[in-house]
């Protein structure tokens, strides 16, 4: 796909699109090849509306009498969202959190894969953490440059956000996914993206507290 619908879309609709793609997966395990706007949009709680919009920036259309083709529609998200040659994952800090994401993301996506863990504790250092290699910090560079290693997923406690961060921007990590409660700061050529768990339940808490 021509880089030119890339930089038209906005992150928002980058995430919803790999949100569909997960939908339709769960379609087409079922045996289905066809699905309607309002069939996405029922599994994502959100409008068929958005999800016209959404695929329209992409250039897609479906069949009024048909709705979307869903594997012409996996396919076509997969060209968007996913490097061609695929790309390399680490997970910055083994914890439990760390060994979750591991495992729930394993065998999920053929165009990225985890191949390295990093982690200060010399018990876990040294050592395969959930089937994955963990190194010591200290040797990030080394292995992100070894490995081409572009993406970093961020697990490590909070006080050790700032600095974890500073040493996987210079051993040339270009996109992080933050998971600590400590918000972090990257250059502009550094994509980031940063999940609070707390957050996110205490969004869920107002709307039940709203609704009671």
């Amino acid at each position: 796909m021509e880089d030119r619908f890339f930089k038209n879309i906005p992150h928002r609709t980058i995430e919803r699109l790999s949100q569909y793609r997960r939908a339709l997966q769960i379609y087409s395990d079922k045996g289905k090849t066809s699905i309607f706007s309002h069939q996405i949009a029922a599994l994502l709680h959100i409008t068929a509306v958005q999800v016209r919009r959404d695929l329209m920036l992409i250039g897609y259309s479906g069949s009024l009498r048909k709705g979307y083709d869903i594997n012409d529609l996996i396919t076509l998200i997969g060209e968007l969202i996913d490097s061609p040659d695929g790309q390399k994952v680490a997970i910055f800090g083994m914890g439990d959190l760390g060994r979750a994401i591991i495992n729930y993301f394993r065998g999920k996506r053929e165009k990225l894969k985890i191949v390295a863990g990093f982690d200060t504790n010399p018990e876990k250092a040294n050592h395969e953490v959930a089937g994955i290699h963990c190194y010591p910090l200290e040797k990030t560079a080394e292995i992100i440059g070894k490995e081409g290693i572009k993406i970093g997923i961020l697990t490590v406690p909070g006080d050790q956000a700032d600095e974890t961060v500073r040493i996987m921007v210079e051993a040339g990590i270009k996109g992080v996914l933050n998971y600590t409660p400590t918000p972090v700061e990257v250059p502009d050529d550094v994509y980031l993206e940063e999940y609070n768990m707390i957050s996110s339940i205490e969004k869920v808490a107002f709307y039940v507290k709203e609704r009671q």
